[in-house]
């Protein structure tokens, strides 16, 4: 598992790549609350190129949601590859992390001045 993030306004879009299961979930887990201490707003996950989650996986999003709740940043994830939807659906976890076809509709729903930075060159 790779990840790369970008900075904008307030906000954090990490852009994870490859699978997070138990082999990597707890360095998954440290880039996800690196990037809630960074932002104000909201972290945005593009998972659009993650290409499967385990349970240990789906534990490291719930302790950075609850740590970006405590903080008042929201984690949402955008842009899931058909098995990853069908994971979160399976699981219930659409339930508890907001789930958005793309990355510019997390912004426009989670941090609305963050989205002229993405649209910017």
């Amino acid at each position: 598992m790779e990840a790369s993030q970008r900075q904008l306004a307030d906000s954090v879009i990490l852009l994870p790549a490859g699978r997070i299961d138990l082999s990597n979930a707890d360095g998954f887990k440290d880039v996800l609350l690196e990037a809630v201490a960074a932002a104000k707003a909201a972290v945005i996950l593009d998972f659009s190129r993650v290409e499967y989650v385990s349970s240990a996986g789906l534990r490291s999003l719930m302790i950075a949601s609850k740590t970006g709740m405590a903080r008042g940043v929201t984690l949402g994830v955008a842009a899931m590859q058909p098995i990853v939807k069908e994971i979160f659906t399976i699981s219930r976890f659409h339930l508890v992390l907001p789930c958005f076809e793309t990355v510019r509709e997390a912004l426009a729903k989670l941090d609305p001045p963050a989205l002229a930075s993405y649209d910017a060159p």
